[in-house]
């Protein structure tokens, strides 16, 4: 996967060159500047992506982080120099019908030309550095949520959903201890986890999910897997390293939670994508159960809604979307997943999504900030 990613960097790096360097014919000793920059942030990239999986964060999190960030700006000079491109392109076409084509008219594209590139250099560095600043203030939102069937011993129960801190290339477990305070914070009657805490190995990376020991809620802390928990290491495994931090995982299973006389089923789910031995499985996490109780499913992904709904579950919390994380990247969410953030109705289940706490990829977020999220569960009865 690192050389993959290594070449597909390298093919995007050469293109950077060919547009901002060898288009705007970037004088000397500017274009070596450029092509040095270009090499060196392409390096840098390499390393954030195998940060975590191959290479320590304890030695590589700075340069990972700076070259995960550039990963972000990339998609914007890559969106902005497209269109730079095409516009040229179309406008030499025109001259040249148009015999209009001369030294003047060269001259006065190429500067033209320069102008568009470093307008789009300009914004999209700017556009990026805002996105770092947006990731790395993760806010607390409230949503209330009315419910038929919920039992009136859970009026007004309180749920802290946590999802996609995805701490390790960038993120260390000081971003993990603040999302654990904010929660805290909240004093929470539950808290739910659901999934991609981590991007990397249990050996490189378990030790900064160490401050979710200090979650605490009268009902109980409870997580599910992510896609990203079996993307670097076994997903099982990592499930064992929440389970010794206090987070009770659910592993296509189900447990009764009671509160002022009345009960509620809260049931967990692997991943939708889970390999084997770890494919969700939620009509036999249901199984036995009464139709008319009110059942809680945390599940990562909002799509898995659509079976949910079918099997009669009330109501499902679940992450993975991040809202999209950096615009325009939000218009493509809706061609995979139901549901983008926040409230929706899957059928006959009620779906909240999370946009998450953290990011993947760049630490960077454009349009989509980060959340931790604090759901009023009312009673519709």
């Amino acid at each position: 996967m690192l050389l993959f990613a290594a070449l597909f960097l390298a093919l995007i790096t050469f293109w950077l060159h060919r547009r901002l360097v060898r288009a705007t014919a970037l004088p000397r000793p500017w274009s070596v500047v450029a092509d040095v920059a270009l090499v060196v942030l392409w390096a840098l990239a390499v390393i954030g992506v195998g940060t975590g999986r191959l290479l320590d964060p304890a030695w590589f999190r700075i340069p990972a982080f700076v070259g995960l960030t550039w990963m972000g700006a990339l998609l914007y000079l890559v969106l902005g120099l497209a269109v730079v491109g095409i516009v040229s392109f179309v406008v030499r076409m025109l001259r040249r019908i148009r015999h209009t084509a001369g030294e003047d008219a060269a001259r006065r594209h190429l500067k033209v030309l320069r102008v568009a590139t470093a307008g789009v250099v300009v914004v999209a560095l700017a556009t990026t550095a805002y996105g770092v600043v947006e990731a790395a203030r993760p806010q607390v939102v409230q949503q209330e949520v009315e419910l038929a069937g919920l039992p009136a011993g859970f009026d007004d129960v309180r749920v802290a959903l946590i999802s996609d801190l995805h701490v390790g290339p960038a993120h260390s477990a000081e971003f993990t201890q603040h999302v654990v305070d904010l929660v805290n914070e909240q004093r929470p009657d539950l808290i739910v986890i659901a999934g991609d805490v981590t991007d990397g190995t249990i050996d490189l990376v378990g030790a900064d999910i160490a401050p979710l020991a200090e979650l605490t809620a009268p009902l109980g802390v409870f997580g599910v897997s992510g896609n990203h928990e079996f993307y670097s290491d076994d997903g099982g495994a990592w499930l064992d390293e929440w389970e010794k931090v206090g987070v009770r995982t659910l592993r296509n299973e189900r447990v009764t939670l009671e509160r002022n006389g009345a009960a509620i089923e809260l049931a967990g789910i692997h991943d939708y994508t889970a390999p084997e031995p770890y494919e969700p499985d939620l009509p036999a996490t249901l199984a036995g159960l009464d139709p008319e109780q009110f059942v809680l499913l945390l599940a990562h992904e909002p799509l898995q809604a659509e079976e949910a709904s079918d099997l009669g579950v009330a109501m499902q919390v679940s992450g993975h979307t991040h809202g999209g994380q950096m615009w325009p990247i939000q218009y493509l969410v809706p061609l995979q997943q139901p549901s983008l953030e926040g409230l929706d109705q899957i059928g006959d289940t009620t779906l909240y999504t999370t946009r998450g706490a953290g990011a993947w990829g760049p630490p960077v977020r454009v349009g989509a900030p980060p959340e931790i999220t604090m759901l009023t569960l009312r009673s519709a009865q």
